[in-house]
């Protein structure tokens, strides 16, 4: 199953003049359920591929684990739809604190939107690592050369871990989210530096994948869709580089364009 993103159905197709029977592609909805050390902990609904470094990927952004080593095991339950995970220091878990927002009085205004454990593992991304308009470009096309899948059913999103140069890995998921838990998952399972490192991404860039990136620990996000009001309020408070609406020789720059080549002076404000 795990390399299934799609499944081909028999539909009724009217393309402006009639109707015929076609089969077409559509994007693979799955749950899958997180057991740790026993105890069940999320139920995920994402794309079955690549599951275990979603897994991984999500317990980092959770604040679960912080490395790879931390896991003593992990097997996925692709039938059933299950991934058992044992830590290697079992530990008790407060479900309430995954879900409850976090007031107080953290600086930055948009600061008491995180969720409990946001604040735990959010990072301030202080990189000094640059790009040029050019790259931007590029490194976008490049991810949508890859997003075969998308070109089949239009129903996943696509996040690429890249350098200025080249994309290093993308992943697939019918959430935003989760593609990038899949990146971050691939990262610490293969113990991949996010130093210098940018992330291309499909879809909107929400609060959620702006924590995200930030968790991941990169500084530069692409998106060829558009930004959220709160997306770049946190994009201000935690250091990111925020660049949308990348499509036909056009960009925003919506955060911290002192990372984008040429931009000397110009300085966008929340």
């Amino acid at each position: 199953m795990t390399n299934i993103v799609r499944h081909t159905y028999e539909i009724v197709k009217y393309n402006g003049e009639k109707l015929t029977t076609v089969h077409d592609d559509i994007a693979v909805e799955f749950p899958l359920t997180i057991y740790i050390d026993g105890e069940e902990f999320a139920t995920m609904v994402c794309s079955p591929t690549d599951l275990e470094d979603l897994v991984i990927g999500f317990l980092a952004s959770e604040g679960l684990i912080r490395l790879y080593s931390e896991i003593k095991s992990i097997s996925i339950d692709e039938k059933q739809g299950f991934a058992h995970v044992q830590l290697q220091n079992k530990q008790s878990i407060n479900k309430e604190l995954y879900s409850k927002r976090f007031i107080g009085s953290c600086c930055g205004k948009s600061r008491q939107f995180y969720f409990h454990n946001d604040v735990r593992t959010a990072k301030t991304i202080t990189s000094k690592h640059t790009i040029t308009i050019e790259q931007c470009f590029q490194l976008m096309n490049a991810m949508q050369i890859q997003s075969t899948d998308f070109k089949q059913t239009g129903g996943v999103h696509n996040a690429a871990l890249c350098t200025t140069d080249h994309v290093i890995i993308s992943r697939t998921d019918i959430g935003r989210h989760n593609a990038l838990d899949k990146l971050y998952g691939y990262c610490l399972r293969e113990k991949i530096s996010r130093a210098n490192k940018i992330i291309a991404f499909s879809g909107r860039i929400s609060s959620e994948v702006l924590l995200k990136t930030a968790k991941i620990g990169i500084g530069i996000i692409l998106s060829k869709s558009a930004p959220t009001t709160l997306g770049i309020d946190l994009a201000h408070d935690l250091g990111i580089t925020m660049i949308g609406f990348i499509r036909k020789n056009q960009l925003n720059i919506y955060s911290h364009p002192e990372r984008i080549k040429g931009t000397e002076g110009l300085v966008p404000r929340p």
